[in-house]
């Protein structure tokens, strides 16, 4: 990854600003991203070709690995960071939770001033509606559908609770795999892997990179 530039005297990391660029196709050029935020003053810059909806995106992963307490994360714009207001909000908490900021070239967000933080605070409201909305829609739809077909025997370990459970945490947390989840829910990692089906179904989950492909 590189060495980190540091305090002669204290030997202590300088505060970094770390540009994260994206582009969805391979057609497409990443080349203006990466000037706007070299011109910002970023001292390094990862960068990938990748859809919005991935949940791999390997350099972003790479960035926020590299952040440290102190340093900012600088992006073009918001939509080449998610693909959701929500899951905007989830990323820059996880942030602030470890001293690192978040900086928009091309919008209101700057989280090292006040107004940036504001206007933080403000999407943060949207993001909780935005989370109640989607959890209502989650349950309503499974709800509609196990009474569609609603037949006898052994009832399905995927409740509406236990997939908004499976949804949510994926929205958080990506990278969680099939196995923690099925471990924390106490069901079968074959239980876990069709409610991740259904939700991808049902839109609530982006597509899987296999889908993505063809």
């Amino acid at each position: 990854m590189g060495s980190r530039k540091t305090h002669l005297r204290t030997l202590e990391p300088v505060i970094a600003l770390i540009g994260y660029a994206r582009v969805s196709t391979d057609d497409q050029d990443l080349a203006a991203q990466i000037s706007a935020l070299e011109s910002a003053g970023c001292e390094r810059i990862f960068s990938e070709h990748a859809s919005g909806t991935r949940v791999d995106r390997l350099e972003l992963d790479a960035a926020l690995d590299y952040l440290r307490a102190g340093d900012v994360l600088v992006v073009w714009a918001i939509d080449r960071l998610s693909r959701s207001v929500l899951q905007l909000v989830n990323l820059l908490a996880d942030l602030g939770a470890r001293g690192v900021d978040f900086r928009s070239l091309t919008q209101p967000i700057d989280t090292t001033t006040a107004e940036g933080r504001f206007f933080l605070n403000v999407m943060g409201a949207f993001a909780e509606l935005e989370r109640d909305m989607i959890s209502r829609r989650t349950k309503a739809g499974l709800a509609a559908a196990a009474a569609r077909g609603a037949v006898g025997g052994r009832p399905t370990v995927l409740t509406a609770d236990v997939l908004e459970t499976i949804r949510s945490t994926l929205e958080r947390a990506p990278s969680t795999t099939s196995a923690t989840l099925a471990r924390t829910l106490r069901i079968s990692g074959a239980s876990v892997s069709r409610g991740i089906k259904q939700l991808r179904d049902a839109g609530e989950l982006p597509p899987s990179r296999r889908s993505e492909s063809r």
